[in-house]
């Protein structure tokens, strides 16, 4: 696992959206994209995350952004959460764990001294040339739109 840092070209990727579609990071080439990563679907903190991301979608469209999600749930998991939550944006199912360990986000977890591994919360905002702008490594789940916009101010 490379731990990826800003100013450094984003890694590419190809995975299937909730929809079966293929999708890589070269299909956004000139435009911008929040590329953010989250444990799991409809789980409290990835629900307000999600949740952030749409209720401020419009904002962040405006500031000529694309947003996606990337956990490694499955298609059929990520269409009942865009579903259940009227999310706008893709969720990209990476089952493979190829793109979580690309970007480093496939890390090792503690929860009540039981080590596992799992997806780290965090943010990329990459420029329409495919660079990374910014890492939110301390992502605010309920506040995750507002900690991109303000970087983007």
């Amino acid at each position: 696992m490379n731990e990826l840092s800003e100013g450094q070209k984003a890694p590419q990727f190809t995975a299937n959206d909730q929809n079966g579609k293929s999708v890589s990071l070269s299909n956004f080439a000139g435009k911008s994209i929040i590329l953010y990563f989250y444990p799991k679907d409809d789980t409290p903190g990835c629900t307000a995350e999600a949740c952030s991301f749409r209720d401020n979608y419009e904002s962040l469209i405006a500031e000529g952004f694309e947003v996606l999600g990337v956990s490694t749930d499955d298609e059929k998991s990520h269409l009942k959460f865009i579903g259940k939550y009227n999310l706008p944006f893709s969720l990209i199912a990476d089952t493979e764990k190829k793109i979580v360990e690309a970007y480093g986000v496939w890390v090792e977890k503690n929860m009540y001294g039981k080590k596992y591994m799992g997806v780290s919360r965090k943010t990329f905002i990459i420029d329409k040339n495919g660079m990374i702008l910014k890492i939110i490594d301390k992502v605010d789940t309920k506040n995750s739109s507002a900690q991109v916009l303000e970087f983007l101010k």
